[in-house]
Order: structure tokens, then C-alpha cells, then sequence
């Protein structure tokens, strides 16, 4: 690696008010920094884009720290190593880490993990195999706890939490019901063996859900919030589940919406259902779950039952765009950018 060697960074210009625009992101470019003893250089190929970033451009008390203006967007990747200062690792491996938002960086050694690419695509390391995989995982097996015969809906279906939620459900014997945005997506609900998929953007929507749910939602795994939530607490079964892993549908919000407060009748439904609503973040479940969600899923996709679809966008400099995107259903599938060269494809 020459003193030449340039790294392309995006970092967060400015903290967003509302939705995130181009003027939140700089674009520019440094020398590739150098690995010291126990480090690693490394060149990012795929970087995953998920919905939690945008939290993280707040400067507000969450469960992680935000990220600073002026710094590297973060965010999960596989990279390939250039040099390493390390035993445990050699130029040429491959990797799952943090690097964020750019094409190089450096991490010690023991922050990375090892990937085997006959195993699987790499890239289904930071998709189905990785972090979103392991939430629909962890949240449904472990707050949702299906059984079979059970109705489990899940909101944003199509994405890489939503469609392994159902597909999870269905494997345990549960019925699975997805809500997605759009007649192509609804189409590859089925495609993916749902039950019933619904369009959350159809004028019917509600008579919709309604219809497709004749003895009630026993399980609702949340991503989205707003008029889907408002939609499925009435068709709440008692004792249902409700596992919060997003409420992409309010991350833009700067203030409550308008309309009266309807928390009484919220908690009304809950405590006369006696439902089980709980947030949870996917690294809770890491000690207790991991190794059982690495053997199941591997299995799953080896036998057909867990499928899964990519959206990749190229280069690292169309990044943001494809973040806004995000934000409002664009991508379909797990949306990753190709970096860098896959030398495993």
C-alpha cells in the first residue's frame, strides 16, 4: 500500500432536522491511514445501510453514543485485509467489522471477525447471516415466541428483519401475514412463502388486515409504526406479543404529531389484553442466542426455507442518496454499497 493510496470517507457535515439531506454529509478523501502492533489495514467491499443510522446523526440520549460531526458515518461492513500487524489475521482474509462510511481504515485485530466465504456470500454477513437476520431471530424466538397455529404479522416485510421474521414464523408453524409497501414487494412476500401480504399503502388497508386476520394477531413484530401500528392494535389478540425493533415511519419527526393523545386508550388495550409490548436492541440477546441463530439460519438457507434478496448500490460516494432512500421504502431487500471489489464473487 503506497503513501498515494487515498481513503474515501463520508462523514456527518451537520446533526439533520427532519429528514436527512445531502447538506448532513461531506465527501473527501485522506490518506490511507497505517496499521501499528495489533492492527489491521483494511479496504471495505460491502457496506450495510440500516435504518438505526439515523438515530445516530441525533445528538440524544439513546442506547449508543451518536456519532460526532465531523466523523466517519458508522456502520457494519465486510472488508477485505491489505496489511496486518496481527498473527491471527493475513493480507487476503476476509472479515466482518465496523469501519463505517469508508473505503480504508484501521481496527485492532481483535475487533473483527474471521468470515469463511465458502460458508456463504460474504455479503449475507452483515444481511441475513449478520445483524438484521439475528434481530428478527432474537426478537421473534425470544419476545415473540410463536407457536404453532399462531397469526404473527410483521410490518415491513420486504426488508431483511421483516421477510426472516416471516419466514422464521412460518418454520415454527405459525401463520405468517406481511405488510409491505407496494404491489412488487407484496408479490415477493408470496414469492417467499407468506401467507397472506398485505399493501400498507392501499386505501383498504385496515378492511385489508381485517379480513386476513379473522381470529385476531396473536404476534406483531414492529418496525414501522404510524398508520400500520394504528391498524393492528385493534386486532390484538389477548396475551399477544409485540416485539419493538423500529419505528422507522417517526425517525424523521421533530416534534409529536398533531391529533389527540391517545395514550390512555393504548394502555387501555394493554392492560385489558394483558399484551406484552417490549423494545429490545439485537446485542442483548448476543450471549444467549448467537450460536443457536448462526446454526439455524445456515441451515435454513441451506435447505430453502430462509431466503433472502439484496439491493446493491455502487460506490461509496452514493452512500447518502441511498440512505434517504431507506428512510422511505425505496430499497427492496437488504441494501448494501459495493465499495470495493468482491474477490470472492
Amino acid at each position: 500500500m503506497t503513501d498515494t493510496t487515498l481513503n474515501t470517507r463520508v462523514l456527518l457535515a451537520s446533526r439533520p432536522h427532519g429528514e436527512p439531506t445531502a447538506e448532513n454529509f461531506t465527501i473527501e478523501t485522506a490518506p490511507v491511514p497505517q496499521p501499528a502492533d495489533g492492527e489491521v489495514l483494511l479496504r471495505t467491499i460491502y457496506l450495510s445501510l440500516d435504518p438505526y443510522m439515523r438515530g445516530r446523526m441525533n445528538d440524544a440520549k439513546s442506547y449508543a453514543a451518536p456519532v460526532e460531526v465531523g466523523a466517519v458515518m458508522e456502520g457494519g461492513t465486510v472488508a477485505e485485509v491489505v496489511e496486518s500487524r496481527d498473527p491471527s489475521l493475513v493480507p487476503g482474509d476476509i472479515v466482518l467489522c465496523g469501519l463505517g462510511w469508508q473505503t480504508h481504515g484501521v481496527l485492532p485485530a481483535n475487533q473483527v471477525r474471521k468470515l469463511d466465504p465458502s460458508r456463504a456470500p460474504i455479503s449475507t454477513a452483515v444481511g441475513v447471516l449478520g445483524m438484521p437476520g439475528f434481530t428478527a431471530y432474537a426478537g421473534l424466538l425470544e419476545i415473540g415466541r410463536p407457536q404453532p397455529g399462531e397469526t404473527v404479522v410483521v410490518a415491513a416485510a420486504a426488508g431483511p428483519v421483516g421477510s426472516a421474521v416471516g419466514q422464521i414464523a412460518r418454520i415454527k408453524g405459525a401463520r405468517a401475514v406481511g405488510i409491505a409497501g407496494g404491489p412488487e414487494k407484496v408479490a415477493f412476500l408470496r414469492e417467499l412463502g407468506f401467507d397472506e401480504a398485505l399493501d400498507h399503502r392501499s386505501p383498504t388497508f385496515k378492511d385489508d388486515l381485517k379480513a386476513v386476520v379473522p381470529d385476531g394477531i396473536d404476534v406483531y413484530f414492529e418496525n414501522v409504526g404510524g398508520h400500520v401500528w394504528d391498524a393492528v392494535l385493534p386486532r390484538l389478540n389477548t396475551y399477544a406479543r409485540v416485539p419493538v425493533c423500529g419505528l422507522v415511519a417517526h425517525y424523521n419527526e421533530t416534534e409529536l404529531p398533531a391529533g389527540p393523545d391517545r395514550t390512555s386508550r393504548l394502555m387501555q388495550s394493554i392492560l385489558t389484553k394483558s399484551i406484552t409490548v417490549r423494545g429490545f436492541i439485537q446485542n442483548e440477546f448476543v450471549k444467549t442466542h448467537y450460536k443457536d441463530f448462526q446454526r439455524d439460519a445456515a441451515a435454513w438457507i441451506a435447505d430453502g426455507s430462509l431466503q433472502y434478496k439484496e439491493d446493491v448500490v455502487e460506490g461509496i460516494e452514493n452512500a447518502p442518496e441511498a440512505f434517504f432512500g431507506l428512510l422511505t421504502g425505496k430499497n427492496f431487500g437488504k441494501l448494501l454499497v459495493k465499495v470495493g471489489d468482491d474477490p470472492t464473487a
